[in-house]
């Protein structure tokens, strides 16, 4: 009866030191870990060539890492800040399919990043080409 007596006071000890030990290391991860991710991002974004060592590229990724964006001669877009996808006439769906078959294919993921971060939302018609296009160009390198 003692020594299960003492086993429970241990095994409540220990439990008591991972709880206080998790709760210190939670808020400095939180508090740390934010701006330790942004460099680890900012560090990888500038490599030329993915490293390989990742599950995913993240230069292949479609959604945003950072709050940085770029133009890819593409400035006439910003007009359709804010319109919806189904709110386009035939004629801007040229214009937006046009950007898109221009760029060279290690753009696209980058382009459509650019293009959240702007608040432009694609034609639905375009979307579905842009994620057949970088789900081509994953598969590509796969190989």
């Amino acid at each position: 009866m003692k020594a299960a007596l003492v086993i429970l006071i241990f095994t409540i000890f220990i439990g008591f030191c991972t709880w206080i030990l998790d709760r210190f290391f939670s808020k400095r991860l939180r508090i740390y870990g934010d701006h330790a991710s942004e460099s680890k991002e900012e560090d990888d974004a500038d490599d030329a060539a993915c490293c390989g060592l990742h599950d995913v590229c993240e230069k292949d990724l479609l959604t945003p890492l950072t709050d940085e964006f770029e133009y890819y001669d593409d400035e006439e877009l910003d007009a359709f800040k804010g319109r919806a996808p189904e709110s386009y006439t035939a004629e801007e769906v040229e214009m937006f399919r046009d950007i898109l078959l221009t760029l060279r294919p290690d753009d696209v993921a980058g382009w459509s990043r650019s293009i959240q971060l702007r608040g432009i939302s694609l034609p639905d018609e375009i979307r579905e080409e842009l994620i057949m296009i970088v789900g081509e160009q994953r598969d590509e390198k796969q190989l």
